[in-house]
């Protein structure tokens, strides 16, 4: 049962193909095609006021992985540092990983981001803050400027995976995934895809949707946070589309919303974990691409476990058996978690 709803997510509940003849979307993709972002170079130090620019030593560059952090994470920032993210050239290929980071109003916070900067040179950190009052849209800024900062400083990367500090990445497995693509993937939108979720439209909860703002009986299929992976192009298509986007909604929404409006289609990959963390299990996480939620001490074992990058020789009856043991207990973990909360509702 486990196994047959992945191949059912897999394989019978993909997104349909846009219809291209729309105009709107014609106009988005047109629009994407002839963006032109010379001009805001010019004020970069303004808009990245830390910016170390590594994408400038690499002529082809495979992952490009932005992870969002805050400032005040350095020890998780760290974690990651230690673990995946410790990772330049995977299977013959380069991989970059980049922490971006929202401004702080606090001035040691600020003096220790920079500290940190020198001292690792992989930190990008951009003008505008997560607000506590409003923390989605604070969120859905970064988001937007981390596509930015690809469009002006890296476009060389074939794919930018957008990630958050608390999920560790399988860059090998992820990796040989995309060197085995028959073809060269342009509209590629890859992720654990959320289908058919209705929109809130309950006032007194959160991400409330009214009708005459979002008359739809669905949002878009979208790949969940923390972790997805977009083209190169489809950054590009996005970050057009994103203009004018500013729903009360979490930002992995938003970018289904932006990809459905510049007509790309939400690709689903059962080894993205979505929001859920994995129950830990070293051939287990040697097969999935990402599991959210993980603390630096979780982090650190797995990248022990895993040969530091190198991947574990895992058989194929092992891994199966070891998929059936982690899913079993995320599934149960997920259970206790909401029985949980019903004794104490």
């Amino acid at each position: 049962m486990l196994f047959g709803g992945d191949i059912v997510e897999e394989f019978l509940l993909q997104s349909s193909p846009a219809a291209y003849t729309d105009r709107f979307v014609l106009e988005v993709r047109e629009r994407a095609r002839k963006l032109d972002l010379t001009e805001t170079r010019l004020n970069t130090s303004q808009l990245y006021p830390i910016n170390t620019e590594p994408c400038l030593h690499h002529q082809d560059l495979l992952i490009l992985t932005l992870v969002l952090s805050s400032p005040g994470n350095s020890s998780q920032r760290e974690a990651v540092r230690n673990s995946w993210a410790n990772q330049t050239s995977v299977h013959r290929v380069a991989v970059q990983t980049l922490f971006f980071l929202s401004s702080s109003p606090l001035g040691a916070e600020l003096e220790m981001v920079r500290e940190e900067s020198v001292r690792y040179g992989d930190i990008v950190q951009f003008e505008g803050g997560v607000s506590r009052g409003d923390w989605e849209r604070g969120h859905w800024e970064q988001v937007k400027m981390a596509l930015r900062w690809v469009l002006l400083f890296c476009t060389q990367a074939r794919f930018v995976v957008l990630s958050e500090d608390s999920v560790y990445l399988n860059l090998p497995a992820l990796t040989s995934y995309l060197l085995g693509l028959r073809t060269h993937p342009d509209d590629l939108y890859l992720g654990r895809v959320i289908h058919r979720a209705a929109p809130e439209r309950d006032p007194d909860k959160p991400h409330y949707l009214p009708y005459q703002v979002y008359p739809e009986k669905y949002l878009p299929d979208y790949c969940s946070g923390p972790a997805f992976l977009l083209s190169q192009d489809v950054v590009r298509k996005v970050y057009v589309a994103a203009e004018d986007v500013s729903l009360p909604l979490p930002s992995d929404v938003l970018i289904g919303l932006c990809a459905r409006r510049a007509g790309v289609v939400a690709t689903h990959s059962a080894r993205f974990s979505g929001d859920r963390h994995i129950r830990y299990n070293p051939c287990c996480y040697n097969f999935l691409f990402s599991s959210a939620g993980m603390g630096a001490g979780m982090m650190g074992l797995a990248w022990r476990d895993l040969g530091a990058g190198t991947g574990r020789s895992c058989g194929m009856l092992e891994t199966y058996y070891s998929l059936v043991v982690c899913k079993t207990m995320t599934y149960l973990d997920k259970l206790s978690f909401l029985n949980n909360e019903k004794s104490q509702g």
